[in-house]
């Protein structure tokens, strides 16, 4: 659609978009005054922002306001821009006010302006950044470190090893009283789905840590080895975080495993990580549906599992005969109610937590989480999304996505609350939480958003509280993120990308910089990125280009180890060096501006990002390749829609005679939707099927997905190809 310039817009153009006569008309006064006042477009939005629009205007004028402003701006125009007093009073400003100085000598200016500066050297002085960010967050070592870095000389490890001697818990740290926190700071906020005319229910630390250390206790009582790996397969609830802080002060490993799993893919999380245990609910209780999750457990073979009720204080069903309920399992430690449980400090090396990331072999890669990856996590949120004591920061996710456990010490180990929903967020119920819970750091994904707004499920609750959105998991959409900023007066969105991998993010925003939507403006900090060419060659510092991203290698708490894969011949093998270094792999293709914005543009490799979540096209093709005795071969591809956003699933099938040229693929796209949802996620689905008379391949006779995404992108998404 093309948009008037500001000064073309007229009283008439504003009725067009269903606004009364008089309010027309006082938007439109209130508009010349902003234009006559300002002098540069970015400046001249702020004022629009800030002055003329709000939640109850139509999106449409919204619109009209940001792209008349900037219709002859060019690339990457600001939609958020830092006051220099609030920058002030971030994490990084105060830390900034006092010791920039010290940190960039006379290159020192101001907290934004000299932003920049300051993660570049993150990068080039991690023992000086590091150690001042572990201070800052108050972290508890029962042994120090005897350095923050020790980089390796053997080429064995070329992350090198963090915080070498030193001892400790992530989860004592989120249950300490630092940061000049109170006992009766309230460290929860949360809601069960149907009970959203209630007040929102609270937990203080003082309660949370009893209520942990009761847990860890009557775990103890079951007598599991020390270290044993023990699965977490629940919603994101109050039960649920007290179990994985349970779990981790005990020195046992989460093994994290997401609700909406079949049996099968739980069955092989639970293999691969040899769990001794897990916990579970009898159901997950979504509207007036029950959806069973205890039975897809028993149907895993899952070994001893503990049965959280869904609502009330028993189980649902009868359990295994070996299998506890929950109040049977505390019951075990009644007499150590109160009684302080004493962390189980362990090398910061050792693992806390196993994740699954899906490669493109069909078996979802084991990344163990270290003692230090915690560390990144609220590291990140210290920095990035400025969390901070007295926020309650809300994401809706699971524990079996490293978003779930990244929540829980983004929020704790930074003495902020966490706002919990137990149900949907995708109706209103959810934003009605936003609004009750006071949250002030919102975490989305893109596909909730384009839910929130074709719902308008949004509309008539108060989201004032919110000073930042965070978004990851997926691209993001200018126009949706436009829509989601109006939601609360225009607060910034804060893109947020890495990976199961890296512990947090390697891409990232700021608050003490200028963003523009759907862009991220800064590599975290800490990190160094890296855009190849088509020789895998890095491309100039700071020049505009587009290839594949590569990381420094020396990233605090990216892993160094796989479970079940060779972790050097997955991210290092085979990659560039870069001044003597070996440069980590990642897979994304990315983008850097004119403008020194970067965008990405979906997986360089053949894992697919559906929905945030990470799958392997192999994954998909083996089930796909079943469906239909018709079928000869499918191909399953990840394509961006043209106007931008997440990928969507499209499926190339060859078929095995010339007689099935006319399929009814409608019929066919429903067989794969019902065999993917049942056998892998029912979150997947496919959005097209197209036609190939054979699918390309390499000499070696290798699918070349790639090819197949470009011609996808180039031609739409016909049936035929």
């Amino acid at each position: 659609m093309a948009y008037k310039s500001l000064n073309s817009i007229t009283k008439s153009d504003i009725e067009a978009l269903g606004i009364s006569g008089d309010v027309s008309e006082k938007l439109l006064r209130d508009l010349e005054d902003i234009i006559h006042g300002s002098s540069t477009p970015p400046e001249t939005w702020i004022q629009i922002s800030r002055r003329i629009l709000h939640p109850n205007l139509p999106f449409s004028f919204h619109q009209m306001m940001y792209y008349g402003c900037y219709k002859d701006f060019g690339p990457d125009p600001p939609a958020w821009i830092p006051d220099p007093k609030v920058a002030s009073l971030t994490n990084v400003g105060k830390l900034l006010e006092k010791r920039g100085k010290e940190f960039l000598g006379g290159n020192y200016k101001n907290p934004v302006s000299s932003f920049s500066s300051f993660q570049e050297f993150s990068v080039s002085n991690p023992e000086v950044y590091w150690k001042t960010v572990l201070d800052e967050l108050n972290i508890l070592f029962s042994v120090p470190p005897k350095c923050i870095l020790e980089k390796d000389t053997s080429g064995d490890n070329p992350g090198g090893k963090w915080l070498p001697g030193a001892y400790l818990n992530p989860a004592r740290n989120c249950l300490t009283n630092g940061f000049k926190r109170r006992l009766d700071d309230i460290v929860i906020r949360w809601r069960d789905e149907g009970s959203d005319d209630l007040p929102v229910n609270t937990m203080t630390l003082l309660e949370l840590r009893s209520q942990v250390w009761l847990a860890a206790h009557a775990l103890s009582a079951l007598g599991l080895e020390e270290e044993s790996a023990i699965a977490v397969d629940m919603p994101m609830n109050v039960e649920s975080v007290i179990i994985y802080l349970a779990i981790v002060l005990a020195g046992h490993v989460v093994v994290s495993i997401a609700d909406s799993f079949s049996p099968r893919e739980i069955s092989t999380r639970l293999k691969i990580s040899k769990a001794k245990a897990i916990f579970t609910q009898d159901v997950i209780i979504r509207g007036d549906k029950s959806i069973p999750l205890y039975r897809r457990v028993v149907d895993a073979e899952a070994p001893l599992a503990i049965v959280v009720p869904a609502r009330g204080s028993s189980c649902r069903m009868k359990l295994r005969e070996k299998d506890l309920s929950w109040n049977n399992f505390l019951g075990n430690a009644r007499n150590l109610r109160g009684v302080e449980y004493v962390a189980a400090e362990k090398p910061a090396g050792a693992y806390t937590n196993i994740l699954f990331s899906s490669g493109t072999t069909g078996e979802p890669k084991a990344i163990p989480w270290t003692n230090i990856s915690p560390l990144k996590s609220a590291a990140d949120a210290w920095c990035h999304l400025d969390v901070q004591r007295g926020d309650v920061v809300a994401w809706p996710t699971n524990l079996g996505w490293m978003m779930g456990p990244w929540l829980v010490y983004a929020s704790l180990i930074n003495g902020a609350c966490m706002g919990l929903y137990n149900g949907s967020p995708l109706g209103p119920t959810f934003a009605k939480f936003v609004q009750d819970a006071e949250v002030s750091v919102l975490g989305v994904i893109p596909s909730i958003v384009r839910t929130w707004q074709n719902s308008n499920s949004t509309s008539g609750y108060d989201w004032s509280r919110i000073r930042c959105f965070g978004s990851t998991g997926e691209a993001s959409n200018i126009d949706e993120y436009l829509w989601l900023m109006g939601r609360a007066h225009y607060k910034p969105v804060i893109e947020y990308c890495g990976g199961t991998e890296i512990g947090g993010s390697f891409i990232s925003g700021s608050l003490l910089q200028p963003q523009s939507l759907a862009a991220f403006s800064t590599a975290a900090m800490g990190c160094k990125l890296f855009i190849l060419d088509e020789d895998s060659n890095p491309i100039p510092p700071y020049a505009a280009g587009v290839g594949e991203l590569a990381l420094c290698p020396h990233m605090f708490g990216a892993s160094s180890t796989l479970l079940n894969g060779n972790h050097f011949k997955v991210y290092f093998q085979g990659m560039p060096t870069f001044q003597g270094q070996i440069l980590r792999r990642h897979g994304d293709l990315f983008e850097r501006t004119s403008k020194g914005y970067y965008r990405a543009h979906g997986r360089a490799d053949d894992t697919m990002n559906l929905g945030g979540i990470k799958v392997g096209s192999i994954e998909i093709e083996r089930v796909c390749n079943s469906v239909d005795d018709s079928v000869l071969e499918t191909a399953a591809i990840g394509v961006p829609p043209p106007s931008g956003g997440p990928e969507q699933l499209v499926i190339a099938v060859v078929f095995k005679s010339p007689e099935f040229s006319n399929p009814d693929l409608n019929l066919l796209k429903k067989s794969f939707n019902s065999e993917i949802q049942k056998k892998l996620n029912p979150l997947f689905k496919v959005s097209s099927v197209v036609t190939l008379p054979s699918l390309p391949r390499t000499a070696t006779n290798k699918v070349m997905r790639r090819v197949l995404r470009q011609q996808l992108t180039q031609t739409g998404l016909n049936s035929k190809l």
